[in-house]
C-alpha cells in the first residue's frame, strides 16, 4: 500500500496552518446561516446541544478516518482509495464520487458566494442614496449579475489555489480565519446590546427539551456532518499534506472544536439579530407562524434591518456582515477546488497552474449556467449535498472499517501519537467507525429520502 511523502505536492508549514485551513474548509455559509436557522426552528439550545454532541460523536471519528487515509497515501481521494484498495476500480469509484460531489457543490456554491459579495455593494449603494442601483445589484434572479459575481469569486478562489498548499491555502486561511472570528465577535458585541436581542439569546441558550424528537436528532446530526465538510474527500486531500509528526486525533479534535465554536458564535450573532429585526418591525415569521427560510432571512430580512438602522452604522453593520459571509464562503470554495486540482496533479501529472485554471474554468461554466437558472441550486443541493455527502461518508466508514481495517489506520496514527495503541481512543474509535457512525449516517440518509 502506498506510503508516499507529501514533499513534491506541498505540505503544511505548521499545525496551526493546517487547523485553520481544515476548519476553513468546514466553516462556510452553512455555519453562518444554515446552522443558526436550524437552531431557531428546532428547539433552540436543545438543538445546539445535540449538534455539538453529534459533531464529536459522528463528525470527529469520520474526520479522523479521512485525515488518516490522506496522510497514509499522500494522495487525493481517488489515489487514496486506489492505493488502499489494491487498485480495485470499485474502491477508486468512492473517491471519484466524492470529487464529483465536491465539484458540483462548488458550482452552485460559487453562485451563492457571489450573492454575498453583491450585497456588500448593495449596502454601499443604499447608503449613498442609489436605491435603484442597490435593488439591481442585489437581485439574485438577475442572470448577468449572478454570472459576473460568480466569475469574480471563482477568480479569487483560483488565485489562492495557484499559490499552492503553504503559500496559497495556508497563507490565505491564516489571514481570513482570524479576521472572520474577529468580525463575528465585534458584531455579536454590538447586537447583544440592542432591543429585542434578549429574546434571541433566550431562544438560543435556554433549551426546550420537549421539542427533542428523533427527527430533530437526525437533523442535528446531518447539520454536524455537512458543516464539517465530510464525505467529499476534502479532508483526505488536506490530510495528504500532513506531516508524519502530526497527531491526527488531536488535530481533528482541534478542527472539530474550531468549527463548532464558529457555528456557536454564528448562532449568537444571527438569532439575536433576527429578534432585533423583529423588534424594529421587520417580520421574521410567515403568515403561518413559521420562521422564514434561511435564504430569505439572510438576503431579505437582514438587509431590511440594516436599512432600518440607517446611517453610517447601518452601512458598517451591513457591509461587515456580508463581508463576513464572503470570507466564510471563500474558505470553503478553496478546499472544494483543491480536491479536483490535487486529483489532476496526482493522477494525470498536471501542473498546479494548469490544473487550477482548467478545473476552475470548467466549474465556472456550470456556475454560469446556474446563474441564469437558480432553480438548479435546489436540485444540486438534494443530489450532491443531502444525498452525496452522507453516502460518501458512509462508504468511507465501511471501506476503512471492513476493508483497510481500523488496525491499519491506528498504525498510521502511531506516527505523531506513539502511545495510541494503549489509549482509550484505540478502543473506542473503531466501534464508532465500524458501527455507530455508518448506522447513524445511513439512517439519516434513508430518512431524508423518506425511505424509512
Amino acid at each position: 500500500m502506498a506510503d508516499s511523502t507529501t514533499t513534491s505536492r506541498g505540505n503544511w508549514n505548521s499545525k496551526l496552518g493546517f487547523i485553520l485551513a481544515a476548519a476553513g474548509s468546514a466553516v462556510g455559509l452553512g455555519n453562518i446561516w444554515g446552522f443558526p436557522t436550524q437552531v431557531a426552528e428546532n428547539g433552540g439550545a436543545a438543538f445546539l446541544f445535540i449538534y455539538l454532541l453529534c459533531a464529536f460523536a459522528i463528525g470527529f471519528p469520520v474526520m479522523v478516518a479521512e485525515l488518516t487515509m490522506g496522510r497514509k497515501t499522500g494522495r487525493n481521494p481517488v489515489g487514496a482509495f486506489k492505493a488502499l484498495g489494491d487498485n480495485k476500480l470499485m474502491y477508486s469509484a468512492i473517491g471519484m464520487w466524492g470529487i464529483l460531489c465536491g465539484v458540483m457543490i462548488l458550482a452552485f456554491y460559487t453562485v451563492i458566494a457571489g450573492w454575498t459579495v453583491s450585497y456588500v455593494f448593495e449596502e454601499f449603494f443604499f447608503y449613498f442614496g442609489m436605491s435603484e442601483w442597490a435593488t439591481w445589484i442585489s437581485d439574485t434572479g438577475n442572470g448577468p449579475i449572478n454570472a459576473v459575481f460568480a466569475t469574480v469569486f471563482m477568480g479569487g478562489t483560483v488565485s489562492i489555489i495557484l499559490g499552492g498548499v503553504s503559500d496559497g491555502i495556508e497563507r490565505a486561511t491564516k489571514l481570513m480565519m482570524p479576521l472572520l472570528i474577529a468580525i463575528l465577535v465585534i458584531m455579536i458585541g454590538y447586537v447583544l446590546t440592542q432591543p429585542g436581542a434578549g429574546v434571541g439569546i433566550k431562544e438560543y441558550l435556554f433549551p426546550d427539551f420537549s421539542m427533542v424528537t428523533p427527527g430533530l436528532i437526525f437533523s442535528a446530526m446531518g447539520q454536524a456532518f455537512f458543516s464539517l465538510s465530510l464525505g467529499m474527500g476534502a479532508l483526505i486531500t488536506y490530510g495528504s499534506y500532513l506531516s508524519k509528526k502530526e497527531n491526527i486525533p488531536e488535530a481533528a479534535a482541534y478542527v472539530t472544536l474550531t468549527d463548532a465554536t464558529i457555528a456557536f458564535l454564528a448562532g449568537l450573532l444571527i438569532i439575536p439579530t433576527m429578534y432585533m429585526a423583529q423588534a424594529q418591525g421587520v417580520p421574521i415569521f410567515d403568515e403561518s407562524g413559521n420562521l422564514l427560510a434561511s435564504v430569505a432571512l439572510i438576503f431579505q430580512v437582514l438587509p431590511e434591518l440594516f436599512h432600518e438602522i440607517g446611517g453610517l452604522l447601518g452601512l458598517i453593520f451591513g457591509a461587515s456582515f456580508f463581508f463576513l459571509l464572503s470570507l466564510a464562503a471563500l474558505t470553503s470554495t478553496i478546499s472544494l477546488l483543491e480536491v479536483p486540482v490535487s486529483y489532476a496533479i496526482d493522477e494525470h501529472d498536471m501542473s498546479r497552474n494548469k490544473a487550477a485554471k482548467l478545473i476552475g474554468g470548467g466549474v465556472l461554466i456550470i456556475s454560469l449556467i446556474i446563474s441564469f437558472d437558480t432553480s438548479l441550486i435546489d436540485v444540486f443541493v438534494v443530489i450532491f449535498n443531502e444525498v452525496g455527502l452522507p453516502l460518501g461518508g458512509f462508504l468511507i466508514c465501511i471501506f476503512l472499517g471492513y476493508y483497510w481495517k481500523t488496525d491499519n489506520a491506528l498504525k498510521e496514527m502511531e506516527n505523531g501519537y506513539p502511545g495510541i495503541m494503549t489509549s482509550i481512543f484505540a478502543k473506542v474509535w473503531p466501534i464508532f467507525i465500524k458501527v455507530i457512525a455508518p448506522l447513524a449516517i445511513l439512517y439519516n440518509l434513508l430518512s431524508g429520502l423518506d425511505i424509512i
